[in-house]
């Protein structure tokens, strides 16, 4: 089966887990290896720049055929119509999620929006990444702290008609006050308490993520370099059950 026959995945934080593991695998063998390791239904699993460039397509239907949710984490920023035709690739894999980046601006965004119709994959936009400080955004010319610069990206994504952003958790009650409850946030630089922080710089533990408001929670080494990476995950959905609304 090719992965343009598989039909696209429609689900929401309701009907399956909030943690997506990020699969930083170098190739297809190691990444598949850990996904065999794992109970379908315990997580969803995103598929970044390194393991796409390495593999391919056929990478996520591989992951899909054996029962998970795919986020596809390419962050596409380019000219509005080469995003839209990347964006319509991708629903063309039968992914859960796509991201596009912020940063390439209003009229890209709504590109991108036209090309992936709502109620279909989710579509979101990367705000900042989170291993960006306050002095990274200066040297890069933007004004201001990591939240404020957050919080004008989000709003001009969530005019532009997606469904939510990547942002840190830290910068995640401020977005929730300030947008609906249903625009989805997505949060990276999330560890475990007692693992390390790496080069994240603005990382909560899971529990206060979901605390601030966060839908899914990425997590990679802490779960992928695990030596029982599902005795982990049980952990960590078991930790969040308390405050997941």
């Amino acid at each position: 089966m090719n992965a343009g026959d598989l039909p696209a995945i429609r689900s929401s934080h309701a009907d399956g887990s909030r943690i997506i593991v990020a699969l930083d695998f170098a190739d297809a063998a190691r990444a598949l290896a850990f996904v065999d390791r794992i109970e379908p239904g315990s997580c969803r699993m995103k598929i970044g720049k390194e393991l796409f460039t390495a593999a391919g397509p056929r990478v996520v239907a591989e992951v899909r055929k054996r029962g998970f949710d795919v986020f596809l984490d390419l962050k596409f920023h380019d000219i509005p119509s080469t995003v839209a035709n990347a964006c319509s690739a991708a629903m063309q894999l039968g992914v859960w999620m796509v991201n596009v980046h912020a940063l390439g601006g209003r009229e890209m965004l709504s590109a991108a929006r036209r090309a992936v119709p709502p109620g279909t994959v989710r579509l979101i936009a990367v705000t900042l990444l989170t291993s960006l400080g306050r002095d990274d955004l200066t040297e890069v010319g933007l004004d201001g702290d990591p939240q404020g610069v957050v919080e004008r990206l989000a709003r001009m994504v969530k005019d532009c008609g997606l469904d939510g952003v990547v942002c840190s958790a830290r910068e995640a009650p401020g977005l929730r006050r300030a947008l609906a409850r249903d625009f989805c946030l997505v949060t990276p630089g999330v560890r475990p308490a007692g693992t390390a922080p790496d080069e994240q710089k603005r990382v909560v533990t899971p529990r206060e993520a979901i605390a601030n408001g966060a839908d899914y929670l990425v997590i990679g080494r802490p779960i992928t370099q695990a030596a029982d990476p599902g005795s982990v995950l049980q952990q960590i959905n078991d930790d969040i059950a308390g405050v997941v609304g």
